[in-house]
């Protein structure tokens, strides 16, 4: 047994010395894990003053490789260190930082452009291992910026050819709140805002949960909306004290940054709560608003199944009276829960329809009879198109 060493992999401390063709190593008698590597081999000089070498070292593999590729190595395998992740885990992103830096495209880009490739790489090897990390947390790590770190990752699995499976929101929800100070042993903040991590962690998938059944996650980064998610559901549970606390102040205080749009994910929850509230019986006496909802949070989430189906059968009854006085040419809608992209629909920039790269259409271009036809919409047009051709055959 050697001491008081644990195994990186599974944690445990059942370490034994092994020996594997003559060399001591120290393995993990649960799961097989090596803790150190064999030593193989060794050179002359070593030999003569009985110190032990590396295998990797002893062969000389790494004096092929040019100094920028061994430090992009090193830098690699830091990286996945500080992670505290298992060697195979490193051994897999290093094969991936090699194979972008052979690769031309990587040839001649900036040094910030790299240190995003580092990261990439290791991030790609925890989508594939079902590793929940966040892009935010290497990007932090790197000082790299978001935006470019995102499109390096999309650019670096389009060129290696690499099938990176996605990540569960569920598994983002749990990586993303350990990061927040206050929910942890020792925050930085008043006692009254100390808060159990597995509490706030259970009410704030219930929230993304429903985020989800409302369209709100839709075509968004959900680390905005879980940021907002997580600080509802941290008020929420002692709302008396921490009503007060700001959202700005609240990532202050945990250490986390925050995102330029989670204040808007925060307001569509609000306003979703908002939608819900009122079809409890207890609550309509007390008209929720946007200041006191949070408070009744564990009352909404208990319920939220039958509250949006009270909701949604309430929104088509109102619907269907509205359709029966409007006319049947033009109905009304009234959906309750629409994805962003309708509620809030982007303006389209300007085109200009003739651009002035292209030469000016004057009306004597060929047209073919399948575009005419497209154009074509009644029976009655479709029949005077094919007098005119037959009369045009005629001549």
């Amino acid at each position: 047994m050697a001491g008081t060493k644990r195994c990186p992999d599974c944690g445990s401390c059942d370490i034994v010395e092994d020996a594997h063709y003559s060399q001591e190593q120290l393995v993990c008698a649960d799961c097989g894990y090596v803790l150190t590597e064999g030593v193989l081999t060794t050179t002359q000089a070593e030999e003569g003053f009985l110190q032990a070498v590396r295998f990797s070292e002893s062969t000389g593999q790494n004096d092929t490789i040019t100094r920028a590729k061994l430090q992009g190595i090193i830098r690699v395998r830091n990286l996945c260190r500080v992670l505290r992740f298992p060697d195979s885990f490193a051994d897999t992103a290093v094969s991936y930082y090699e194979r972008a830096f052979d690769h031309p495209v990587y040839h001649s880009v900036s040094l910030e452009k790299k240190e995003a490739v580092m990261g990439c790489c290791v991030y790609i090897t925890c989508r594939q291992h079902r590793w929940p990390l966040t892009m935010a947390t290497i990007a932090s790590m790197l000082y790299s910026k978001q935006e470019l770190f995102s499109s390096i990752y999309l650019e670096l699995v389009q060129t290696l050819k690499l099938d990176v499976p996605s990540l569960s929101l569920q598994d983002m929800v749990k990586t993303h709140c350990k990061s927040f100070r206050l929910l942890q042993d020792s925050p930085p903040a008043p006692h009254e805002y100390a808060e159990d991590l597995d509490k706030v962690l259970e009410r704030t998938l219930q929230i993304v949960e429903l985020a989800s059944e409302t369209w709100l996650v839709t075509g968004r980064h959900p680390i905005p909306i879980i940021t907002a998610a997580t600080y509802l559901s941290w008020q929420s549970l002692k709302p008396a004290q921490r009503l007060s606390c700001t959202f700005t102040r609240f990532c202050k205080l945990s250490e986390t940054d925050l995102p330029l749009v989670a204040a808007k994910r925060l307001k569509e929850l609000l306003e979703i709560f908002l939608k819900l509230a009122p079809q409890l019986p207890w609550l309509k006496r007390l008209s929720p608003n946007k200041k006191n909802v949070v408070q009744h949070l564990g009352d909404i989430l208990k319920h939220r199944a039958y509250l949006l189906r009270k909701c949604l059968a309430d929104a088509e009854v109102s619907s269907t009276e509205v359709n029966d006085l409007a006319s049947p040419d033009q109905p009304c809608p009234n959906t309750p829960f629409l994805p962003p992209c309708l509620t809030n629909p982007r303006k389209r920039n300007y085109t200009n329809a003739f651009p002035t790269n292209q030469k000016d259409v004057t009306g004597d271009e060929d047209i073919s009879d399948s575009e005419i036809e497209q154009y074509l919409r009644t029976p009655l047009e479709i029949q005077q198109f094919q007098k005119a051709q037959e009369e045009v055959l005629r001549h």
